[in-house]
């Protein structure tokens, strides 16, 4: 790691600009436009264009997100290069890509990807900007001491309102007075919305962004018809970017509402939400076992860690609660799933732990939820060969067996599948006899407008 220690990790971002990977379409543009607030250049890369460059560049072994991340930013750049030739500087930018510990390749893909970006003549100094779980993505050392706490709110807000534009596309989509009209709409939301975390992200604003975010729901409820019936319910779950990446899961919820059913995908917000509930977790079993040992001299440092991650919680527990409060007193979908709730469901099925990091923990226990919910099926989302991923599988097809809940694995490595749409169909036939037989136990009554 020597040679890579001064181009990955934490860097002072102002005067540069920051490349932002499209993992999640809405959330990625205004995370960008907080960036963009606090006065750092941020802009979203184009995605799933220079996948055939990034398979010169690899093996087909490692994990799916892996070749997509790295097709993005290779385009980027050496379109930049080409188009702006001796005015091109490779040092003026800033590569985000975050990292994770525990079981998972992805805490692999920035010094893999380091290595790739080193082969290019200049594009070695390209930096890598990379935060991590292990300090629960601090951001110290990467903007103003004063101005942290503010980006950080800032940034989970931003989070927070992506996931219920999404819930919103998810919502009305299936339901549309005209076919095409949800995907205009929130496209539109999110452009303005986009401007609003421009503009109120660093005052910390957020009382004029959630009545933005009312107005695109009022005005986004008018395009349900109401004539059309409810749908079954499916819940999406796994690996992190594939689930929320249309280009790499080949637009899995649409194709699933093609055949007929309204989708809800895992939100964003809960991976922050779970690393800090994580980070917390940890402190605590830390302090605990310093306590026993008598060793006091560590005893201070996990219950500054305990107060602090315990504030992070406390406080992007509030944020979300109250944003999902405000959406849905307007259209009823589903709130968030919270983290001691879910270990709790795991504690009590007892399959798994949140001792076991990555997100099988909350695959796992969002699946049980899920089925708590009145759901009528459930999708795992993984890349081929991803531990994680195969790992939910194997625990919980059994359990979905016993509840009579239908379950799909779609793996993915970005080939066409030929049983896939069998598979699918099989599934939704599976989703709907459910559907018939049990109804939505868990829907949630809209509120009067």
């Amino acid at each position: 790691m020597g040679s890579t220690a001064k181009t990955i990790g934490k860097f002072r971002l102002r005067n540069k600009t920051v490349l932002i990977p499209e993992m999640n379409r809405i959330a990625a543009h205004l995370i960008a436009a907080t960036f963009r607030s606090f006065d750092i250049n941020a802009r979203v890369l184009p995605t799933y264009k220079g996948l055939d460059l990034a398979k010169k560049y690899t093996s087909g072994k490692e994990c799916f997100p892996c070749q997509v991340t790295l097709g993005d930013i290779l385009l980027y750049l050496t379109t930049e290069q080409e188009t702006l030739g001796s005015a091109f500087d490779p040092g003026s930018y800033l590569y985000f890509l975050p990292e994770s510990d525990g079981p998972c390749r992805f805490g692999m893909y920035n010094k893999f990807q380091r290595m790739v970006l080193d082969s290019f003549p200049g594009l070695d100094r390209v930096k890598i900007f990379s935060i991590t779980t292990t300090d629960g993505y601090s951001l110290e050392g990467v903007i103003e001491q004063q101005r942290m706490l503010d980006f950080r709110k800032a940034s989970y807000i931003s989070v927070v309102v992506a996931d219920i534009l999404e819930r919103l596309l998810w919502r009305i989509r299936p339901y549309e007075t005209q076919k095409g009209l949800t995907d205009d709409f929130i496209e539109r939301s999110m452009r303005q919305m986009e401007s609003f975390f421009e503009i109120h992200a660093a005052a910390n604003d957020f009382g004029n962004i959630l009545n933005k975010l009312e107005e695109i729901i009022k005005n986004g409820r008018t395009l349900i018809d109401p004539a059309i019936p409810t749908k079954p319910l499916i819940g999406i779950v796994g690996e992190i970017f594939l689930r929320m990446h249309v280009h790499s899961n080949q637009d899995l919820i649409r194709v699933l509402e093609r055949h007929g059913a309204e989708v809800v995908n895992s939100s964003l917000a809960e991976w922050v939400n779970y690393i800090t509930y994580g980070q917390l977790r940890q402190n605590k079993i830390n302090f605990r076992l310093n306590l026993k040992q008598l060793n006091f001299g560590r005893l201070k440092h996990h219950l500054q860690k305990i107060i602090s991650f315990g504030g992070d919680l406390f406080y992007q527990e509030m944020r979300q609660k109250q944003f999902y409060n405000r959406a849905t007193r307007l259209i009823d979908f589903k709130h968030d799933h919270k983290m001691s709730h879910l270990e709790r469901l795991l504690q009590k099925e007892d399959i798994f732990t949140f001792d076991v990091t990555t997100e099988t923990c909350l695959s796992i226990a969002a699946i049980l939820q899920f089925a708590e919910e009145g759901y009528n099926g459930v999708v795992n989302v993984y890349p081929f060969t991803c531990m994680p991923g195969m790992t939910t599988s194997a625990i919980v097809k059994p359990v979905m067996n016993r509840r009579r809940v239908p379950y799909l694995d779609t793996p993915y490595d970005g080939s066409l599948q030929p049983g896939r749409e069998t598979a699918v169909s099989t599934f939704m036939y599976q989703v709907t006899q459910h559907f018939e037989r049990y109804g939505r136990k868990g829907r949630i009554q809209p509120h009067a407008a």
